[in-house]
């Protein structure tokens, strides 16, 4: 298990991005967490290395560039086809994950709003071998059980 990562978390929602850095600072594990508040300025840090995340958490409802739109667009880029990025969204519907698989996204949390579900669900993430996880229908989805 790796000790040292970067998480890259997209959002547009303030509480939720305290929340999850909250959160992020109570783990074990030493994190360097950098936010963003929006997918075009996500996508400019992207294209403008040395920073890189080695997981990506991605809100899907976000105004302008959505996170659908951002997934698309780091998936059509060969620098970042390895990349775990991880839908975190409030939504739970089966036609929303569906096209988050399709579209190329390695993981999906229905984000907790608990401090308790939210540090067990970026625990079990930040826990999964990303080199051999492929993702499939049956591990897709957090379950929180």
């Amino acid at each position: 298990m790796k000790k040292e990562f970067t998480i890259f978390y997209t959002d547009d929602d303030p509480d939720d991005l305290d929340f999850f850095q909250e959160v992020i600072g109570s783990l074990e594990n030493t994190i360097q967490l950098f936010t963003q508040n929006s997918g075009k300025i996500l996508l400019n840090i992207l294209e403008n290395p040395p920073l890189s995340p080695d997981i990506l958490f991605l809100d899907l409802n976000m105004p302008g560039i959505t996170g659908f739109d951002v997934l698309q667009k780091i998936r059509n880029s060969s620098d970042f086809k390895d990349l775990p990025i991880v839908i975190f969204s409030t939504s739970n519907d089966e036609k929303t994950i569906e096209k988050s698989f399709e579209l190329g996204a390695s993981f999906y949390i229905t984000k907790p709003n608990d401090f308790v579900s939210l540090k067990k669900s970026i625990e079990y993430t930040i826990n999964i071998n990303w080199e051999n996880f492929i993702p499939n229908r049956d591990n897709f989805v957090y379950s929180n059980n």
